[in-house]
């Protein structure tokens, strides 16, 4: 039931509030194009996240579709951004020999 509560807010949300453009929220925020993003697996199988070039930057997630969750919410928040401007700025990941990418739904590759 909760995950659909979430579903059913963020649709609302973004009828109220649509997404900003990314290139936007990035230029507006003063957001990185890039960032050097540090991922470990745990023995538990959580993605663990950190990023160099942003001290104190952390998230943790269960798969690679709430990854790109997880690092965006995280970047949004590490940068002051509202919740209703943007859910994303960042639509892909390069992880080693994977790439991992945002375009309305989750697609994941191989590098």
């Amino acid at each position: 039931m909760g995950k659909l509560m979430d579903n059913v807010f963020q649709s609302v949300l973004r009828f109220v509030y649509p997404h900003k453009d990314p290139v936007l929220i990035k230029r507006e925020y003063n957001i990185p194009d890039t960032i050097n993003l540090s991922v470990r697996l745990t023995k538990e199988g959580y993605f663990v996240v950190t990023s160099p070039d942003l001290p104190g930057l952390l998230t943790e997630a269960r798969d690679h579709e709430e990854l790109i969750e997880m690092v965006n919410d995280a970047v949004l928040t590490y940068f002051d951004v509202p919740k209703r401007e943007a859910d994303i700025v960042y639509n892909q990941f390069n992880l080693g020999d994977q790439v991992i990418r945002y375009e309305g739904k989750l697609q994941t590759r191989t590098a």
